[in-house]
């Protein structure tokens, strides 16, 4: 979380930027009434100004803080905001922006104004955006690179956008086996900066085969006369470049790691991957998931067109009509039943809902789970045996409670009954489905987070339903 001295400087950024806006549209409102010559030159003396102090003050901003304002301004002033920051800071600021205004800012950029903001980035930060440019601005920028960047830039492009070989940098110091500590430390005062994240140097033989790293702490700490083979570390965290991100991202977690050399198959150190890339991949990872998991279909800019937004939504919508369908077509086929014992109405709700919190809970244990790489064939059975015991004593448990409950507000011992079985029915089968989802998707290579809760819920109602109906219908009538 930001400290409190940070927030309060964004939000007062945030709150004169917007006051300026405001200024500006007020003098737009009072053109209109008096287009009269001399007010004309009036209104636009103080057009500039008003444009001047927004200069001036977007300029003093953190490049952060200019990205989240742009990110909470309507589109019209977002337009205002980013022609006065675009051409100093467009392109440090187009990195910082969630995916949807970039491609909202993209789209909206005339293209010389485009190629301006592009030539500002290098070629590791146009590989983070290159899959969101046009073809044609980014064989433009392709083409004012030097052939070593080029080269690096499309072979970086050719991995796919959740492998290590996306997200690494050339942004690196190496150093060669058979220096000295001396050498390396005057190699290090030549440099006109060190890359981010730089905690260790790597060791590469005449043939660019990493053989180990040098840590900043033990070249600064050892004897200038020392040797880097003999100074090194050679037990190292590495990485291929087809390795997906997220399992790098749980490595740089288990490890602390700030940095950490990207090899290929023959050792040849390629390049680097550091944590700011890494937290930037998990943040918008887990973004997408929190969408998906409320219903849309990716990210989704606050600012939107009202049919862009309808339609990110439609397919999780359709999803749950579909299962929704389902379940009232059960609740169909019991509607004498229902007629008959009009207190099953009001039971029903709560069988279902507790069934789908039972599942929801276990899906969270098995997805944790799996995310931290602590279930595995070994242990898979226990864990599962383990949870539906916790299913079968919560059933008996609370489907005892509400079995009691229903007797006491209808005083039919026969339906007390029928609750407190269909309670403890649905919550083991509620266990079941939100072992087997999360468990299936994974071995099918998908993502256990994204729709086990769709699938759980969708279950979880038309089999509370059908088992608590079926059951009323056998010892009810």
């Amino acid at each position: 979380m930001l400290d409190e001295a940070p927030r309060d400087q964004l939000r007062q950024g945030l709150a004169q930027v917007r006051e300026l806006l405001e200024k500006q549209r007020l003098v737009e409102g009072l053109a209109h009434r008096d287009r009269s010559q001399r007010h004309e030159l009036v209104e636009s003396l103080v057009h500039r100004q008003h444009l001047s102090e927004l200069h001036t003050k977007l300029s003093r901003l953190h490049i952060a803080d200019v990205a989240y304002i742009l990110t909470v301004l309507p589109p019209d002033e977002r337009l205002l905001v980013w022609r006065q920051t675009g051409r100093n800071r467009g392109g440090d600021v187009l990195l910082e922006v969630p995916e949807e205004v970039r491609q909202w800012l993209i789209e909206a950029m005339e293209p010389g104004e485009l190629t301006e903001v592009l030539n500002q980035l290098d070629a590791e930060d146009l590989a983070y955006i290159a899959d969101e440019l046009p073809e044609d601005a980014l064989q433009q920028r392709l083409q004012s690179l030097t052939l070593q960047d080029r080269q690096w830039l499309v072979s970086t492009m050719a991995y796919d956008e959740d492998a290590v070989g996306h997200l690494m940098s050339p942004d690196m110091v190496t150093v060669r086996e058979d220096f000295t500590l001396g050498q390396v430390l005057e190699t290090l005062r030549n440099l006109e900066a060190m890359p981010i994240h730089s905690d260790k140097l790597l060791v590469v033989n005449g043939r660019g085969i990493l053989t180990g790293v040098l840590s900043l702490s033990a070249l600064l700490l050892g004897s200038p006369s020392g040797t880097v083979a003999g100074t090194m570390a050679t037990n190292v965290v590495t990485f291929r470049p087809e390795e997906m991100a997220r399992e790098a991202a749980k490595a740089f977690e288990r490890y602390d790691l700030a940095s950490a050399p990207v090899v290929n198959e023959r050792g040849k150190l390629l390049g680097r991957l550091t944590v700011d890339v890494v937290m930037d991949y998990i943040r918008e990872e887990q973004e997408e998931k929190i969408l998906v998991r409320a219903g849309l279909s990716g990210g989704e800019d606050l600012f939107a067109s009202v049919w862009d937004s309808a339609r990110n939504r439609w397919l999780w919508l359709s999803i749950n009509l579909f299962t929704a369908f389902l379940a009232s077509r059960v609740i169909g086929l019991f509607e004498g039943t229902i007629a008959q014992v009009v207190a099953l109405a009001a039971l029903m709700p709560i069988v279902s809902g507790v069934g789908g919190n039972t599942g929801n809970q276990t899906t969270a244990i098995i997805i944790r789970g799996l995310a931290l790489e602590q279930i595995g064939h070994t242990n898979l059975w226990r864990l599962a045996r383990k949870e539906l015991a916790v299913s079968l004593l919560n059933g008996l448990v609370w489907g005892g409670v509400m079995g009691l409950v229903a007797y006491g507000l209808y005083w039919n011992p026969g339906l007390g009954l029928v609750m407190a079985a269909a309670m403890l029915l649905n919550m083991l089968i509620a266990g079941v489905v939100g072992l087997a989802v999360p468990l299936g998707l994974e071995r099918w290579g998908r993502d256990p987070a994204l729709g086990s809760s769709v699938l759980l819920t969708a279950t979880t109602d038309a089999m509370g339903f059908f088992i608590f109906l079926g059951l009323a219908s056998l010892f009810l009538l």
